[in-house]
């Protein structure tokens, strides 16, 4: 039988996978399933194998599709800004959906190596007055909109669809891990004004800014937590695997004898001198795009940034208001759940969510996929 009351979600990193299986009618029903970490992905297929078995286990049904939530180095974010002059008639969702597919066939054509995996408009300019979401019932002479697209390599989807192939299971949706947490847990925490969600992952930081509900800007940087683990194998001169067991031990109070008396606080300037490098690349992102002059909120998250968590945040010298998220298997996914659930109206939908009663004006978006 196949998976008809769970929706399944794989979340696979660089270094862990995470998967949840959600009940569509019980919601509190879930069950959730997480690898060892690991550097070497041979056999990465393997572990997928397992977890699948272990999911279809707990609820007792087939698991023929799933979503997948990744991310990448080389994933990017394009800006594109398009409009259209009216006749001062009322503004209608086909004059949205023409500057939509429009921007949608410019990115498609100049970015061949890209996947676009979500589409979002950050501001409707309607006869020179902005708009977070669409009016209803305006009429209009000029209309312009600024599309956010994010992007995720070619070869990367096409790399987790041939693993998940293999075990005869489709992929539904894809979806951009870093992005769909940042909007589940800024929703959760309830912030507002100027923030930044920065997700720490093996080789790559992501960059998600927001002020108050509107997404400013989506930046990905090439360095993460694994960089810190090769400046303390180059350094202290021990192997890889050595280096991460000592970044992720490094606040045990003991010597580390067994690599010549090297002490805690060497191993700390090693360890925050990379992260404040990772951080102060990140606040020059967040100040370009800062609505406000308001210093903004950078909140940490990713398995990245276990080493830097509250208690360990005042040993660097970065004077950003920063807060540590510390994430589950459960949080994760769940972020992922409620992103295919829930109605984004910033978002235009490329492969349709459950089905929701959407408004007039919100129907249009289910035409690009």
């Amino acid at each position: 039988m196949n998976n008809e009351n769970f929706k399944t979600f794989f979340d696979c990193g660089s270094s862990k996978i995470r998967a949840g299986t959600f009940n569509i009618n019980n919601n509190n029903e879930a069950f959730y399933v997480e690898s060892e970490f690991f550097t070497d992905r041979s056999n990465l297929e393997l572990r997928i194998q397992k977890m699948i078995a272990s999911l279809e286990k707990d609820t007792n049904e087939y698991i023929g599709n799933i979503n997948l939530m990744i991310d990448s180095p080389k994933m990017l974010s394009v800006g594109i800004s398009l409009s259209k002059k009216l006749d001062g008639s009322k503004l209608k969702s086909a004059n949205i959906q023409f500057l939509v597919q429009e921007a949608k066939q410019q990115i498609l054509k100049n970015y061949t190596n890209h996947n676009i995996t979500h589409i979002v408009i950050n501001n409707y300019k309607i006869d020179d007055v902005d708009y977070s979401y669409l009016p209803h019932e305006i009429k209009c002479d000029f209309i312009s909109l600024d599309i956010l697209f994010i992007c995720l390599p070619t070869d990367t989807v096409l790399y987790f669809k041939n693993i998940f192939s293999k075990s005869n299971i489709l992929i539904d949706q894809i979806i951009c891990s870093s992005y769909a947490k940042s909007i589940n847990y800024k929703d959760s925490i309830n912030l507002s004004g100027n923030m930044s969600f920065i997700d720490v992952g093996f080789n790559k930081t992501s960059v998600i800014s927001y002020f108050n509900d509107k997404i400013l800007s989506f930046h990905v940087l090439p360095i993460g937590g694994n960089h810190i683990t090769k400046d303390i194998s180059q350094i202290l001169e021990i192997d890889l695997e050595s280096s991460e067991q000592k970044k992720l031990n490094f606040d045990q109070n003991l010597k580390l004898s067994s690599d010549g008396d090297i002490s805690i606080e060497t191993l700390q300037k090693i360890i925050f001198a990379r992260t404040e490098e990772i951080l102060e690349l990140c606040d020059k992102y967040m100040k370009l795009n800062s609505h406000t002059s308001v210093k903004s909120k950078m909140v940490l998250m990713g398995e990245g940034s276990r080493i830097l968590d509250n208690q360990h945040k005042d040993k660097i010298s970065f004077s950003n208001d920063i807060d540590f998220l510390e994430e589950t298997s459960k949080d994760i996914c769940q972020s992922g759940f409620k992103f295919i659930t829930r109605l984004n109206k910033q978002e235009v939908v490329v492969v349709p969510k459950r089905q929701i009663k959407y408004g007039f004006f919100e129907k249009f978006f289910h035409f690009f996929r």
